[in-house]
């Protein structure tokens, strides 16, 4: 794969490998601009701004090309320019496209039962209820190995979760008991969860995403269900049941308090259940 890039890309992926960057989004940046390379037939470090609007538009208008696509190749464009070419990115600085604020969908808890109690295979079951009950990414999941249950504080801590950083999150003593009858069932060898002919090696994120949808119909739900939604059902919940938001923040890993925010918006919460202070005070 490495191979296959051009001598601007290979550079732009060594400047990334060097700034930790995940492999992930490594390869996923200078794929990005090597496709750009290739329409606009130029060197990345021959591609000026212009060139990059240009593109960029026709993504948006003819492509149909995502937010989140579009704002890949802007920041993929500026760590070339700042860091390797070293030139001034305030004088560029590409405005990004406005953002499409979306709410989550998210479960209910009837739902979430449904969702589990539907599942017979131990393997899956575990893996639905510990990314709802500890509010995993995907990802998070996949490369869990066994030494980051803490089954002593009843913590689960996540390695390296999104933005190279480590968490502690909650670990629910249903949850601990499920992975308990998972490990002596399957006998993982490295990873939490790994593939029924492939020992050492983590599940597929595609395979995972299928069983939270054949989960999802065997359980007759009829929203748009994936695994990020058990992530945000799990922090809904928490916050209905009167969790501190900053606590909950923790948990999933937010660097803004902002991102976490949005919850707010999902929430069932009844205006009636909610008594003024001044109801405690004896006066």
């Amino acid at each position: 794969m490495k191979k296959s890039f051009s001598e601007d890309v290979q550079k732009l992926l060594i400047e990334m490998e060097y700034r930790n960057y995940s492999p992930r989004s490594v390869i996923s940046y200078c794929q990005t601009m090597q496709v750009m390379e290739n329409r606009l037939f130029k060197r990345l470090s021959e591609i000026k701004e212009s060139d990059l609007k240009r593109y960029l538009h026709e993504l948006i208008t003819q492509k149909k090309c995502s937010n989140s696509s579009i704002n890949q190749h802007i920041s993929a464009y500026k760590i070339f320019v700042q860091d390797i070419l070293k030139q001034d990115w305030e004088s560029i600085r590409i405005n990004r496209p406005r953002r499409v604020q979306k709410l989550p969908v998210v479960l209910s808890l009837g739902e979430v039962e449904s969702l589990i109690t539907t599942q017979r295979n131990i393997k899956h079951k575990a893996m639905i209820v510990l990314m709802y009950s500890a509010g995993l990414r995907l990802q998070e999941v996949l490369q869990m190995k066994p030494s980051a249950i803490d089954s002593e504080r009843m913590q689960i801590h996540v390695s390296q979760g999104k933005g190279k950083k480590d968490r502690y999150t909650i670990l629910s003593q249903k949850c601990l008991d499920l992975l308990r009858l998972h490990f002596k069932t399957n006998r993982p060898k490295v990873y939490l969860f790994e593939p029924h002919h492939r020992s050492g090696h983590p599940v597929s994120d595609r395979t995972l995403q299928h069983i939270v949808k054949k989960a999802a119909e065997k359980a007759g739900l009829k929203k748009d269900i994936s695994c990020h939604t058990l992530r945000h059902s799990f922090a809904t919940h928490l916050l209905e049941k009167g969790i501190n938001i900053k606590l909950i923040q923790q948990f999933l890993g937010h660097t803004s308090l902002k991102t976490t925010a949005i919850y707010l918006h999902l929430t069932n919460a009844n205006p009636e259940r909610v008594k003024s202070p001044l109801e405690d005070m004896h006066i």
